[in-house]
């Protein structure tokens, strides 16, 4: 009887001990998934790093806010993987193509901040065009047609975030449309 006890304490012990790993892994791995449907915003730079975006945060036809997916539940930020960083910016809704407009919420649109061209940051607005640039190659996407290239050598136009407001807070209507980040080589 007490092998048989001592046997099933050490099997129960390891399947405790499996289980903390797990959960330690799902929490890493929480970090570096990429943003789901739910997800809120918070910034990724400045002053106001790791705090909430809300949707006042953007000015109309303002410049680009770099920020990162945050799972609202856990408050886990979406920060593991330098793909899931978000470039959000507020645009007049009428100046919108149909298909951005269904992914928009109040004009406000969300694209990768990962250069299609060779993974750079798209980290620039340029306000005479109304466009996001991705400063290493020049690239420049027009985030009022689904972030579609316009300018330099990005093959392919940036993979966008549907957004929507629920009870005032930016949120993740799902995750990217589209391939993140640049082809590999």
């Amino acid at each position: 009887m007490e092998r048989r006890e001592l046997l099933r304490a050490a099997a129960g012990i390891g399947l405790v001990l499996r289980a903390r790993r797990a959960a330690a892994g799902q929490a890493a791995g929480d970090a570096a998934a990429g943003p789901r449907a739910g997800d809120r915003f918070v910034f990724a730079l400045g002053a106001r790093r790791g705090e909430p975006v809300v949707p006042s945060d953007l000015a109309p036809g303002g410049a680009l806010l770099l920020a990162w997916p945050m799972d609202p539940a856990s408050g886990t930020v979406r920060d593991g993987s330098r793909l899931n960083q978000v470039v959000l910016v507020r645009l007049d809704p009428a100046a919108l193509d149909a298909a951005t407009a269904a992914r928009a919420a109040d004009g406000i649109v969300a694209y990768s901040g990962v250069c299609s061209h060779t993974g750079c940051d798209v980290s620039e607005w340029i306000d005479g065009t109304r466009t996001l640039l991705c400063p290493c190659h020049d690239s420049e996407f027009d985030p009022a047609r689904g972030a579609e290239v316009v300018l330099g050598p990005a093959p392919r136009r940036l993979a966008a975030l549907p957004l929507a407001i629920v009870d005032g807070a930016l949120e993740a209507a799902a995750g990217f449309i589209g391939r993140v980040g640049a082809d590999p080589p």
